[in-house]
């Protein structure tokens, strides 16, 4: 049986199709990749708010799937949605690389610094780290932005430390943010096989169980809250307990929970952000 593995087409991506098409080999299976281009692929400098509001790292790879034109879909857990989609399922989440944020260009924090991101969560505890930060919008795979931050002139940027590693490009790293510090998105550091529902047995024998544990206590801690992946929200299990943040995206206030069901950090959460809100 030929296996289709669809992914996105950066080497980042083809990097991990090729990590997921290990466990299908050794289930004694062919493999094709299949590269599919994604809005958020297409759309490379507006803020991921006004490409769409479903995952835009995943929804033309899941669509693929859902067709029958591809067999197992990989993705960076994180960029998926914080609900599977209606007739798919993670059939296994390879065992997570490093969760945390990375530093790039600079060793440490210092007042005044350009630092680039996407990513409104990372801004929301850089400028609650020190609002003198000027944090700018970066967007692009990993080698665009690093080039696109020397071109401009950027003092630092802030990537996935899992991403960089993978890539071989761990020199680039200057500092890998402490959870204390920098919260990592929920599921960040972890690749999800995903499949057609009913057919989990395809990819089975390369799930992670304590991965899959945090992962999804994660992803359901963010779905409880709402917010998806464009709002100033982030969780990380640390195998055992769950913390979970809220932000303004400015910084100005930052509200962190923890404990150990996902439901309840996120009730947590939710009525700080509305204490917040009201004040």
């Amino acid at each position: 049986m030929l296996v289709r593995i669809g992914s996105r087409g950066s080497r980042l991506a083809l990097t991990q199709a090729e990590l997921a098409a290990r466990v299908i080999r050794r289930a004694g299976q062919e493999v094709a990749l299949v590269p599919i281009t994604t809005a958020g692929d297409r759309d490379r400098s507006s803020p991921f708010g006004q490409i769409g509001a479903r995952g835009v790292f995943v929804k033309e790879i899941e669509e693929a799937l859902l067709s029958g034109r591809i067999d197992v879909a990989v993705h960076s857990a994180k960029d998926m949605t914080s609900s599977d989609t209606e007739g798919l399922a993670v059939g296994a989440y390879l065992e997570r690389d490093d969760p945390r944020d990375a530093l790039v260009g600079a060793g440490a924090i210092t007042p005044g610094m350009r630092i680039g991101t996407a990513s409104v969560r990372r801004k929301a505890q850089l400028l609650a780290l020190d609002p003198s930060l000027s944090v700018e919008p970066l967007r692009g795979n990993i080698e665009t932005r690093l080039r696109k931050a020397r071109e401009r002139g950027l003092d630092a940027l802030v990537l996935a430390a899992c991403g960089l590693d993978r890539l071989g490009l761990d020199g680039e790293i200057g500092l890998r943010f402490p959870v204390e510090t920098m919260l990592p998105e929920a599921a960040q550091g972890a690749l999800a096989l995903q499949v057609r529902a009913g057919e989990e047995e395809l990819v089975a024998g390369g799930d992670a169980p304590e991965t899959r544990r945090r992962v999804e206590a994660e992803r359901a801690c963010v779905a409880s809250v709402g917010a998806g992946c464009l709002a100033p929200v982030a969780a990380h299990h640390d195998g055992k307990r769950l913390e979970a943040l809220i932000a303004a995206e400015d910084g100005s206030w930052i509200e962190r929970r923890s404990g150990t069901h996902a439901a309840d950090v996120a009730e947590a959460l939710l009525a700080a952000s509305r204490e917040r809100q009201a004040a």
